[in-house]
């Protein structure tokens, strides 16, 4: 049964940021010849990394809200220069929008059972073609 990562995302304000920072990133690797991989790099390393890869994905909390995910494609244990041992986790570059949900700030990462993850917004989704900040707003107004 395929286990999630919720991590805040720390520096994007929207889910377009993101989108954007990750775009950067993997057009300044073309354009240097290498080839991209998004990997995010954390200090503790998961314990349950079996279930993770089974199909789990790292939920992202941009500005209090579970906003999107990517899927998790590996985990990558390391030792940094100064001796601390991290993990780089490997990630498919798209981001999926989910349907918002409220989150309380943490500190690293939490696992997130796959009954409790939120539902990937389909295209067809009411906000879906709507800007974020609006779609923010009129979640927060009741509309909807």
């Amino acid at each position: 049964m395929a286990l999630h990562l919720l991590k805040l995302c720390v520096g994007a304000t929207s889910i377009a940021e993101l989108e954007a920072w990750i775009a950067g990133r993997a057009a300044a690797a073309r354009k240097s010849g290498v080839a991209f991989e998004q990997v995010h790099v954390t200090r503790m390393v998961p314990t349950r990394s079996a279930d993770l890869l089974d199909g789990g994905s790292l939920y992202w909390v941009i500005k209090g809200e579970v906003a999107a995910r990517q899927k998790l494609l590996d985990l990558r244990t390391f030792v940094d220069a100064e001796g601390v041992r991290r993990c780089g986790l490997v990630l498919d570059p798209d981001v999926v929008r989910v349907e918002p949900r409220p989150s309380r700030p943490f500190q690293g990462w939490r696992y997130l059972a796959a009954k409790e993850a939120p539902r990937d917004l389909g295209a067809d989704a009411g906000a879906a073609g709507l800007p974020e900040a609006l779609s923010r707003e009129l979640r927060d107004l009741g509309l909807l």
